[in-house]
């Protein structure tokens, strides 16, 4: 379990390396997750240990949600200031997300043929 969670850290280390050192505006551990997904595409698949481990960190991911919401606590007074143009925001990028998905669904479905 030790060794497939370092591969992890690994990968997410490469990204953050990688973004920062060409300045990408795309976040480390999103960069280091392709990677590690490219990695185990050209590998075949992910081993047992790396399988038993990412279900050990699934099974505690409402964990990493705690800082999350700490924060949120902290900046409780911007939420308040700022709540309608979050709002507008978080909806705006929910349907933007749903219309894009729905398109990408859609392009990538297999057409069948009309009689």
């Amino acid at each position: 379990m030790l060794a497939a969670f370092t591969q992890i850290i690994l990968f997410q280390l490469a990204g953050e390396i990688l973004t920062r050192s060409l300045e990408w505006p795309m976040p480390g551990p999103v960069l280091g997750l392709l990677l590690l997904f490219l990695y185990l595409l050209a590998r075949g698949g992910p081993g047992v240990e790396l399988q038993q481990t990412a279900q050990s960190l699934l099974q505690h991911l409402s964990l990493l949600f705690i800082p999350a919401g700490t924060g949120l606590l902290l900046h409780l007074h911007t939420l308040e200031r700022e709540w309608l143009a979050l709002g507008i925001a978080l909806i705006g990028s929910t349907l933007l997300a749903m219309a894009v998905t729905g398109l990408v669904l859609k392009g990538l479905a297999p057409r069948k043929e009309l009689p």
